[in-house]
């Protein structure tokens, strides 16, 4: 890997995507992006106890669809990176614990997807691991539980406020190599512009990813236009409106380049969503769905990932702390 600048690098060996899956709960089933995940559910508790044990099973066969895609065994994957929303992101490391694969367990938040490319890809890049996974989830009910109210309160959801996506992603990298390509990343850096309204999530992280996307344009010296999309993580409606007036402000147009998974997963006019999804699981289903589907079919070259996180705890709402953002970008590309 060489050094970029002041917080980017580019994958020298770049990792290869060999394959990916997606899982989506039912609600999300029922968006704009139904047809493109691998397996939409039919009980969001997937025969489980608990909503906390549905989530773990999400991760389970997101890793068994992925790895069936390539006609591969679990023992492929030399290293397993991922995380959840859970305290000591318990989802992740109960889905693996039966699966004796080396795991490094990473917490970005809803950013976590793209650490989890981010350190994956830069495991492969450098030699410390042939193969890996990048692997990540989400579920309504146990964000529900664990950041608002369980959801027998029915409490008032504001109208800032976005739905925890129910779903997992998977995207499995190799040092073989493929079409589609990690080609550099962005490591973010902590961003708080004083945001304290925990159901205002998308204004919370809108800096964090505007900083994250001036610092990858100007380390690689590029624009927007080199770029067929700049998708971020789930700013939302109004956070992804507060981010492209932030832009305008510099100069820069996003206006054509920008989406938002948080606003391409459901559909506004006919789901309640409010301000669009949210969570973990949200860019990561999108990432491995329509987004790698586009690049796959060739209607997609250049991409740049930007998954976002607010780094808050029920703890610190409680105790009248601000909102810190995290945005983390990766450049994936599709070069025959």
């Amino acid at each position: 890997m060489e050094r970029c600048g002041r917080q980017s690098f580019w994958f020298r060996q770049e990792p290869g995507i060999c394959s990916w899956a997606s899982i989506a709960g039912r609600k999300e089933g029922q968006g704009p992006l139904a047809d493109r995940f691998d397996q939409v559910l039919t009980d969001d508790h997937l025969g489980q106890a608990s909503w906390e044990q549905a989530e773990k099973k999400l991760q389970e066969r997101s890793l068994e669809l992925a790895l069936e895609k390539i006609g591969k065994g679990r023992f492929w994957v030399q290293l397993v990176v991922g995380g959840d929303l859970l305290n000591q992101c318990v989802a992740t490391s109960f889905a693996l614990r039966d699966q004796p694969l080396p795991f490094l367990g990473v917490y970005g938040a809803c950013s976590t997807m793209a650490e989890s490319l981010l350190i994956a890809g830069m495991a492969v890049s450098g030699g410390a691991a042939h193969t890996a996974a990048a692997i990540t989830s989400s579920h309504f009910a146990t964000a529900e539980r664990q950041y608002r109210l369980p959801l027998v309160y029915g409490g008032q959801r504001s109208p800032s406020a976005q739905w925890t996506a129910t779903a997992s992603g998977c995207v499995l990298l190799t040092r073989e190599p493929q079409s589609i390509r990690l080609e550099s990343a962005t490591v973010g850096k902590v961003a708080d512009w004083g945001i304290t309204d925990a159901a205002n999530m998308g204004a919370a992280m809108a800096p964090a990813a505007f900083e994250t996307i001036l610092t990858h344009l100007e380390d690689l010296g590029r624009g927007p236009e080199d770029y067929d999309l700049i998708v971020t993580g789930d700013l939302g409606q109004l956070g992804s409106s507060l981010l492209l007036d932030l832009f305008d402000r510099q100069g820069v147009s996003l206006t054509h380049s920008h989406r938002d998974c948080g606003a391409m997963l459901f559909s506004p006019a006919r789901q309640d969503v409010h301000a669009g999804a949210s969570g973990c699981g949200c860019s990561a289903s999108v990432l491995c769905s329509e987004l790698l589907g586009r690049m796959q079919e060739g209607t997609l070259r250049r991409l740049l990932f930007c998954a976002t996180g607010a780094l808050l705890s029920p703890l610190t709402s409680q105790q009248g702390e601000t909102i810190p953002g995290i945005c983390h970008a990766v450049s994936i590309i599709r070069e025959d």
